[in-house]
């Protein structure tokens, strides 16, 4: 992890116990002498620190007494003639290196050595500052929103993004301590600033597929289910959601012809346990380019800058039309120079392979491209993916792989006249109700591997339907979708969210948050992946894999297929929740 040395400006919060003069009169460790003459130095105190810093009152002691102190970047308060607190009130940092600069002024010959730093409360002249009190709770409230609390839930989901984000961490940063700056080297060993956008699950590699799936998905329960999203009071966290990801695409796409569309490698990510803050191992950055081509990922990645232009046009449309003139250019590129991704970004072909081909980027990419700008082009675009890949023959699921049923729904929407959309989500919707498979418990069964989102996917194209699609089938759609979310959230017996609802999952296959803060715990004899107890932080939100075919499920960290969580797993079910806190 790259360290950030920090010049600190000091906010004073809270009433300090202090050291009493009379120790052994021998200078910090973490204080260094920068210059010095017979009745002043100029002293440096310098402290790693494990947890970001929002708000710090240090409180400096002396063993013998000073005429003064002096600090050139805030307010000093004298004490008593050994201890002195300095202050400031604009102090935000999350986290690295912590440097404090100061002057103390002393009668000739005394020369008082600095004996105790309190930062925060805490002795720091060992030079490691951290805490153990965690003032991180859950920011959502309660509501009463509904059979469940669909208000709270979705603020949680939103929340749940805050805890995979990678780069330097803004202020109104809510998740901390346990999160704060990482991955600040992203793109260094090909020359490009690539930091930011999102941790893909449990894991610390920024699969740029499913990250824009992700940002295309969260973007569309913004569109079109608005007034959920201002009732639970949620509509700035979820643009602050999608923008956290597209910043990242605009970085990621540093030519026409080039996309950077992974940063780290996969197996050795997954060899480590620990905190992306701590993280050592090389993180080699990876692209697509007119040699090597990824018309699934391109595509995708389209179809998320053109919805997030919809989501910023009247909220920062110079914002808007960066992100649509990217958005033309990848899919341009995508269309262009076609192949699937993971032959080009090969490492990605044992986690993020698009088995569903490119046909259906192709597809759902230009009808966002419709819908962001009107043109007609796009149509004809899409007509073609729809004719050339045999796309209306139906679809079994809707994901980060698969997006024909979105596309059924979205054509609906912007292609009205064109009923082939309207006909194919309505066989799609037929198909869940009908002959897919289900658990003994009630939910719809679509695959293995994260079967909570799978149902909440589908669960949000149903819901959606019931608000823009036939009016006849409309009761029939959010009744099936009710159930599917009262599944995930309780129905069982036991909510799959983490923090939310009845006996949630404690123990989600995560990283960060099964890390304690000191961290060093985590990795020894791979404490934090295999101790029994519940993870150290509330990963507030998360929806985890789910059960198997027969209703099983196991709190185990262990149980990456049904116990992990990941950013694509939250979008939909995001939308769904802002579905029924609108519908109710």
């Amino acid at each position: 992890m790259t360290r950030v040395l920090v010049q600190v400006l000091l906010l004073g919060l809270t009433s300090l116990a202090l050291l009493h003069p009379g120790v052994e009169a021998q200078m910090c460790d973490t204080i260094t002498i920068m210059t010095e003459t017979q009745n002043s130095y100029d002293g440096n105190f310098t402290s790693e620190t494990l947890v970001p810093l929002n708000g710090l009152d240090v409180v400096i002691t002396f063993d013998s007494p000073l005429n003064g102190l002096s600090f050139w970047d805030g307010g000093v308060e004298k004490i008593d003639d050994t201890h002195f607190r300095i202050t400031n009130q604009k102090f935000f940092e999350t986290g690295g290196y912590v440097s404090i600069h100061f002057q103390a002024q002393y009668d000739e010959g005394t020369h008082p050595n600095v004996v105790s730093v309190l930062l925060n409360g805490q002795e720091a002249c060992d030079g490691l500052f951290f805490t153990t009190e965690f003032p991180f709770t859950n920011p959502c409230p309660a509501t009463g929103m509904g059979r469940y609390d669909y208000a709270q839930a979705l603020c949680m989901s939103i929340l749940f993004y805050e805890a995979q984000r990678s780069g330097h961490l803004p202020e109104d940063q809510r998740v901390t301590p346990w999160r704060w700056d990482s991955a600040l080297d992203d793109g260094s060993d090909v020359g490009h600033d690539l930091t930011g956008g999102y941790y893909d699950a449990g894991d610390h590699v920024k699969f740029g597929f499913p990250m824009a799936y992700t940002a295309t998905v969260l973007a569309w329960g913004l569109l079109d289910f608005p007034q959920g999203y201002a009732a639970a009071g949620q509509t700035e966290y979820g643009r602050a959601a999608v923008k956290w990801a597209t910043d990242y695409f605009l970085k990621a796409h540093t030519a026409e012809y080039e996309l950077y569309g992974q940063v780290g490698a996969g197996n050795t990510d997954h060899s480590y346990w620990g905190r992306p803050e701590d993280m050592h191992m090389e993180r080699p950055s990876m692209k697509i380019d007119s040699s090597a081509p990824g018309s699934d990922l391109a595509g995708e990645t389209a179809a998320a800058l053109a919805a997030a232009s919809i989501v910023f046009k009247d909220v920062d449309s110079a914002y808007s039309a960066e992100l649509l003139s990217s958005a033309k250019e990848l899919y341009a590129f995508a269309d262009e120079y076609r192949l699937e991704y993971h032959n080009s970004i090969t490492d990605a072909a044992a986690f993020y392979r698009s088995w569903s081909g490119y046909g259906d980027e192709l597809l759902w990419g230009a009808l966002w491209l419709y819908r962001a700008t009107g043109d007609d082009t796009y149509l004809t675009k899409a007509q073609a993916a729809w004719d050339d890949f045999s796309l209306g023959e139906g679809a079994l699921q809707f994901s980060w792989d698969d997006k024909k049923a979105g596309a059924y729904a979205l054509g609906s929407l912007v292609d009205p006249s064109n009923t082939k959309y309207a006909d194919a989500l309505k066989a799609f919707l037929t198909y869940l109700k009908n002959d897919a498979q289900y658990t003994p418990g009630g939910l719809v069964f679509l695959d293995p591997w994260g079967s909570n989102r799978h149902a909440a996917n589908v669960a949000f194209i149903s819901l959606w339907a019931a608000k823009y699609g036939d009016p006849a089938d409309a009761a029939a759609n959010r009744e099936w979708a009710d159930g599917q979310l009262g599944y995930i959230l309780g129905d069982f017996g036991h909510s799959f969210v983490v923090g939310f609802g009845v006996d949630p999952p404690t123990r989600p296959h995560h990283r960060s948050s099964s890390c304690p803060i000191p961290p060093q715990s985590c990795l020894h004899n791979q404490w934090g992946q295999n101790q029994p107890g519940p993870n150290p932080h509330t990963l507030y939100g998360a929806l985890v894999g789910g059960p198997d075919q027969s209703d099983g499920y196991t709190d185990s960290r262990q149980d990456y297929q049904h116990n992990e969580v990941a950013c694509d797993y939250n979008a939909a079910f995001s939308g769904a929740l802002a579905a029924m806190v609108e519908l109710n």
